[in-house]
């Protein structure tokens, strides 16, 4: 197996998407951008979207990073607009996408047409959530869009079998559809269930970082293989094994949470950026194989079908955020309203991604070639148009709207208060522990812990405090600064005296381990 291609795959990609952070250029844009003028490049390597791999070995992770990161208690408080899109939203797509695809390509079958729509109708999960943490939107719409991506793809995904199956004479019903939608998202939400408690129980028994993140990185690919093995939804299992965990992540030694954090952020950074990449460099084989379909006929096709499902998200999304509200009284007492400017982003960030790639991609030779090589490629248009289209749109859609801008000064407060009450419960408990004879420390050794503990209580008041004059930093950057540079000429002693063979390597490594865990705390301690 030539390794080379994967290589410059990972290395190009994550190239671009470092270059990206230097651009207003969102990274997803510009690494498809450049996976679309790279591809013709005489000498690159054929990169064709395998189903097989991305659907097992690149969803799970990408779905178990996003879902960690998420907070359980806010997904729960939107669980019904969260729910109207992940389920509501992807059906009706697909039934007006694959209409509207039945009415305009010539000789397209119905049941052909619905495959096209159930393959495009979910947003990306990768997607939305890059955007979102991108622009800073208010935290109620970034919910719901993470919540929409994490969920939907196993609605999609059943709905396209349900199609295929109907479209290649496979002998499918309406009431088998709903049977395999319900075995799909009940076995999978069961499925999560099962497992989250005992990978749980065994991450906070497992004495070694190293094996706790190993299990971490097992984890999503256990719950999507479990699921899928009994037909499930492997999606939904990842998803709700991910909420738990993530929930539950301070049970998690200090050790292990560090390496985790370091670790998934590699691993999402790196699968992010060569999804986005494959999906440029898929032109060149969704063109070869488009047959039939070609020239202006083809462009229009794209087109009408990239409009359709623009405008198709508007039609749902505008009376599902307000209806509910008109027709019940509960809804009105228990959430917020919702303003027109939340349901236009909502409607406006519904960009596609790898995922309908991939279904396309996986449609079986059963179907015709004619039909199947047109889906792929209106698949591929669709998806390079929504991101394109709205996801150079977005940011200056979100900035001409003007949201409230997020109140930091009362979110320092809300922190400060809350350390506060930390370390009163702290400070108490340590004199609780000194009163103990066998707990007894020399006078120096207690009053660190103390003043340890005050610095961690003053540090977030110290945020609200004045700049100063002359650097123009906050007390909070001069404390940060003047650790790091105490901390980097300990660092020059060590190296130092390992160079005059004072100490061996292995003691190095301790020592700046030490320190750097030091300026890892001090880092984190001045926020």
């Amino acid at each position: 197996m030539d390794v080379m291609p994967l290589l410059l795959l990972v290395a190009g990609s994550a190239a671009v998407a470092a270059a990206a952070r230097r651009t207003p250029a969102p990274a997803p844009l510009l690494l498809v951008a450049v996976g679309l003028a790279v591809s013709y490049i005489p000498g690159v390597p054929s990169y064709t979207l395998d189903p097989h791999v991305v659907l097992p070995l690149l969803l799970p992770p990408l779905l178990y990073t996003s879902a960690s990161d998420s907070s359980y208690l806010d997904l729960r408080a939107q669980l019904r607009p969260v729910a109207l899109l992940s389920v509501g939203y992807v059906l009706f797509a697909t039934l007006v996408v694959g209409w509207a695809a039945y009415l305009i390509v010539p000789g397209l079958s119905l049941p052909a047409a619905l495959v096209l729509g159930a393959v495009v109708a979910p947003p990306d999960a990768v997607a939305a959530t890059a955007v979102a943490r991108r622009v800073g939107l208010p935290s109620r719409i970034t919910t719901i869009l993470q919540g929409e991506s994490l969920l939907n793809d196993a609605t999609a995904i059943t709905a396209y079998k349900v199609a295929l199956g109907a479209a290649v004479g496979a002998g499918a019903t309406w009431a088998g559809g709903i049977g395999e939608f319900a075995l799909a998202a009940v076995g999978g939400v069961g499925i999560g269930l099962v497992l989250m408690a005992p990978l749980h129980w065994l991450r906070t028994h497992l004495a070694e970082p190293l094996l706790q993140n190993t299990l971490s990185l097992l984890i999503p690919f256990v719950a999507y293989g479990v699921a899928e093995g009994v037909h499930a939804s492997g999606v939904l299992a990842v998803v709700v094994v991910a909420l738990y965990l993530g929930h539950r992540a301070w049970e998690v030694d200090f050790a292990t949470r560090l390496q985790e954090e370091a670790v998934w952020k590699m691993v999402a950074f790196v699968l992010e950026s060569a999804v986005f990449a494959l999906i440029g460099l898929q032109l060149p084989i969704v063109l070869k194989r488009l047959g039939e379909y070609e020239g202006a006929s083809a462009a229009w096709y794209a087109v009408a079908v990239f409009l359709v499902v623009v405008a198709a998200r508007f039609a749902w999304v505008y009376p599902a955020t307000f209806l509910p509200r008109l027709l019940s009284a509960r809804i009105r007492e228990r959430e917020p309203d919702p303003t027109w400017r939340g349901a236009m982003v909502i409607s406006w960030a519904g960009m596609r991604g790898v995922v309908s790639l991939a279904i396309a991609f996986a449609i079986p030779s059963a179907m015709a070639d004619g039909p199947r090589n047109l889906i792929l490629f209106l698949t591929f248009t669709t998806v390079i148009g929504t991101l394109v289209v709205q996801g150079v749109t977005l940011p200056p859609l979100i900035r001409l709207l003007k949201f409230p801008a997020r109140d930091r000064q009362a979110e320092t407060l809300a922190e400060a208060n809350a350390q506060a009450q930390a370390s009163r419960a702290a400070e108490a408990r340590l004199d609780e522990l000194l009163s103990d004879e066998r707990n007894a420390l020399p006078p120096p050794l207690a009053d660190r812990l103390r003043t340890v503990l005050e610095r961690r209580r003053n540090a977030v008041w110290e945020r609200l405090g004045q700049v100063n004059p002359v650097t123009g930093e906050s007390v909070d950057d001069t404390y940060r600064r003047l650790s790091r540079e105490m901390i980097s000429a300990e660092r020059e002693v060590f190296v130092r005296l390992r160079d005059h063979r004072y100490i061996d390597d292995e003691m190095l490594r301790a020592l700046l381990r030490r320190l750097d865990l030091e300026e890892a705390a001090a880092f984190r301690e001045a926020g």
